[in-house]
């Protein structure tokens, strides 16, 4: 059986490249790669649970392959798009401008993705009181309680931002990497810019390798989003047929609150559009295969070049704002992972200490998110991270988050798409205010990536 799974899942594949070989709709092959993905998950789980890990560790290859091929060049992205995009705007005043915006734009809705998941919980009367606890559970609950122990201040995280090591902090490795090489490349670039006024020949030099390497990068970004409905297929099957019905089922009611929170930021996120005068049901469109994505693997880092992409060559978003604003958008102020879900678990917990929700509390509870959600890694485990910072931050025990372990991966996928789509409404919202935004690419409907890539 597990032999015709994988020749099952391989007949997608071969259907799917057929479709991109008919040069069919960006859209339209992410959603058919989501549609049979959905229903061969069903299908793998009719299967005893060892046959379906069986056929799963076979399928999930390419989901694997594509993740890591993606994370392989979120850091010379980062790197080179902001050197490149500071070097060629002759100054750095212009750069400031944008962080400033970004800045705004994702701490400011992060507040609101707070109020809105405190909200939301107090409406659905969530609590963790008398939620049972299993032996893995309980198992989780005192590891979390030993991290919370273990964790550094808040003033730690944003001290690690500025790396001892920058090579280190090129390899992308730690919480605050991207955040790193972030300002690495604000740095180098506006060193450059400086050259410039006593070695214009050397500072010259420096622009031509830096930009001959911004479009070697970028079009090995390109060809590799042209992967994505074959990544979406197999990270989608596996998702369904390893997730955890019985889990699910007992944390249904916060699973619903979760995803109603989620919900409810999305249309917030449609009038932050509305008020910028852009058309969200553009925005829906031109963002589909990339909160897709966002959606299946569960990481805002390993999405980020196809955030990227989709801002600067479907929504006219300017390539410094694209690239700053998108990559902050990855350890700041993340919507879902470190607003909703951290609010949602202060207000499960509150009851269980004997304290109950008061204005002073809930005001404090929200700047205390927002604080909190700088420097939270766009990976999988960001939120229980964040929700660990908070709790700890407001004197409240940790181990709720042990409780909802059986639930993560069903509304992880929800708050990483929230995430990236808080990252690129903000890298929209920046570029309207710094005048970095070609309306009429956004507007126009044949304004897709695809379209330049359809030489490979």
């Amino acid at each position: 059986m597990i032999i015709l799974n994988v020749c099952i899942f391989l007949s997608g594949v071969v259907g799917l490249f057929i479709l991109q070989r008919k040069k069919v709709s960006f859209n339209i092959l992410v959603l058919s790669a989501l549609a049979g993905a959905v229903g061969f998950g069903v299908f793998l789980n009719l299967f005893d649970g060892e046959t379906a890990a069986r056929s799963l560790r076979w399928i999930g290859i390419v989901g694997s392959i594509y993740v890591r091929l993606l994370k392989m060049m979120v850091v010379p992205l980062i790197f080179v798009s902001i050197v490149c995009a500071i070097i060629n705007q002759k100054s750095g005043r212009q750069m400031g401008r944008i962080a400033a915006w970004s800045l705004v734009f994702l701490l400011g809705t992060a507040a609101i993705a707070a109020t809105v998941g405190g909200l939301t919980a107090m409406s659905f009367h969530l609590t963790a009181e008398g939620i049972a606890i299993g032996e893995s559970e309980a198992h989780t609950t005192h590891s979390l309680q030993d991290q919370a122990g273990n964790m550094g201040l808040l003033e730690d995280t944003i001290v690690g931002i500025i790396p001892e090591n920058p090579f280190y902090a090129m390899t992308g490795q730690g919480p605050n990497a991207t955040l790193s090489v972030v300002l690495i490349a604000c740095l180098v670039g506006v060193g450059i810019i400086g050259v410039r006024t006593y070695e214009p020949e050397q500072a010259e030099l420096f622009t031509g390798w830096i930009n001959a390497l911004n479009t070697l990068v970028v079009e090995i970004v390109m060809m590799i989003i042209m992967l994505t409905p074959y990544g979406i297929f197999s990270l989608m099957t596996s998702t369904i047929a390893g997730g955890d019905f019985a889990g699910i089922l007992k944390l249904m009611k916060f699973v619903i609150a979760s995803y109603s929170a989620i919900f409810l930021m999305f249309l917030i996120h449609a009038l932050i559009l509305t008020m910028l005068r852009l058309n969200p049901l553009t925005y829906c469109k031109k963002a589909l295969a990339t909160l897709s994505f966002a959606f299946t693997s569960r990481t805002s880092a390993g999405t980020l070049p196809l955030t990227v992409r989709a801002l600067t060559e479907k929504m006219g978003v300017s390539g410094g704002v694209a690239n700053l604003t998108a990559s902050l958008g990855v350890s700041i102020g993340q919507n879902g992972c470190a607003a909703i879900y951290p609010a949602m678990l202060v207000v499960m917990v509150l009851p269980t200490v004997g304290r109950s929700m008061t204005p002073g509390f809930f005001l404090v509870m929200v700047l205390t998110i927002t604080v909190v959600s700088i420097g939270i890694a766009g990976v999988g485990g960001g939120a229980t991270f964040a929700g660990i910072m908070v709790l700890s931050a407001l004197g409240l025990p940790v181990g709720i988050a042990g409780l909802l372990i059986a639930i993560e991966p069903l509304i992880d996928m929800g708050r990483t798409a929230l995430n990236v789509s808080d990252g690129m409404v903000s890298a929209l919202g920046t570029a309207r205010f710094t005048g970095n935004f070609n309306k009429t690419v956004y507007d126009d409907p044949k304004a897709e990536f695809v379209d330049k890539a359809a030489r490979h």
